[in-house]
């Protein structure tokens, strides 16, 4: 489905105008490229809502989204268009709503369940990917389509540190480079194990490459770990993830020098600094202490 805004909108507004601040930050023609640009993202709750909010302020001229879910009270702390009013709503649909209300010469296409229906066109018809899903089917849909398609795909950990990571076609993808037991297995034919193993995979990652252990309550991220409770999240973290993603995707559409690679970095506000990953040799002799320590976690709340 497209939405558009309606005529009396559209004609009280110049792109020109709205994006006349922007100069400066990018040329004219930079950013008569973003609004000639498509972007796909995939999820528009957290992360990917923030990354949304950024890049149709930022004057994307096509957005294409998609969401399962519905706004709900609990994510009126932290996602960019949960409101009391869109509590309720289908998250892309909303989400497409309010993004009219910012540009409404945007135009957006908007998927909601049936959406891997429509992935592969999606990904082929934009410039960048986003995951803003949690979901680990999801992201191998996309991560494995957005690869045979030559397209590259913004993401984030699941980190008590905003992050990011910038995966190109020819990068190893996250179910490779954090060995998932997934290769081989259709996205949508996962079992409980293969997910809760994956997550584990990136859990370890995130402890092993950045000080998130000494920014989060280790009790209740044991229960996160062991599906006890769900994921932790903060608007300051959350928002300025989609933020980073955002800086990504419109490098990506110009064709600038990503910030990124396909490990990413992560950004401690606590201390003011960028945290990389360890090298190589580093990350094998403390990867077997990283992981008895998410074990023994684990079993504290068993």
């Amino acid at each position: 489905m497209e939405h558009v805004a309606t005529m009396d909108a559209i004609r009280a507004f110049t792109y020109d105008e709205f994006t006349t601040r922007n100069i400066g930050f990018v040329t004219a023609d930079q950013q008569a490229r973003l609004r000639d640009a498509t972007v796909f993202v995939c999820g528009t709750g957290g992360m990917g809502g923030a990354c949304v909010m950024a890049l149709a302020r930022a004057g994307l001229g096509r957005l294409i989204i998609a969401d399962i879910d519905t706004f709900a009270i609990s994510n009126l702390n932290r996602q960019v268009f949960a409101f009391t009013q869109t509590v309720g709503r289908q998250k892309a649909e909303a989400t497409g709503d309010i993004c009219l209300t910012i540009n409404p010469q945007m135009r957006i296409k908007v998927h909601g369940p049936d959406w891997p229906l429509h992935a592969a066109a999606a990904i082929r018809d934009s410039a960048v990917v986003v995951n803003g899903t949690d979901d680990l089917g999801a992201s191998l849909l996309l991560y494995r389509t957005a690869r045979e398609l030559g397209r590259t795909v913004i993401d984030a950990y699941a980190s008590p540190l905003p992050s990011v990571y910038v995966t190109k076609p020819g990068d190893p993808m996250p179910e490779e480079r954090l060995g998932y037991p997934t290769l081989g297995t259709a996205w949508n034919m996962l079992t409980a194990d293969q997910r809760a193993t994956a997550f584990l995979r990136e859990a370890e990652y995130v402890v092993l490459n950045s000080s998130s252990r000494h920014h989060v309550d280790l009790a209740m991220a044991g229960e996160v770990a062991s599906g006890k409770r769900s994921r932790m999240s903060f608007a300051p973290m959350v928002v300025t993830t989609g933020m980073l993603m955002a800086y990504e995707v419109v490098a990506g559409i110009l064709g600038n020098q990503h910030g990124a690679d396909c490990r990413g970095w992560f950004f401690n506000p606590y201390k003011g600094r960028v945290e990389r990953p360890r090298n190589a040799l580093a990350a094998a002799v403390l990867r077997p202490i990283v992981r008895r320590f998410m074990l023994k976690l684990m079993e504290t709340v068993a």
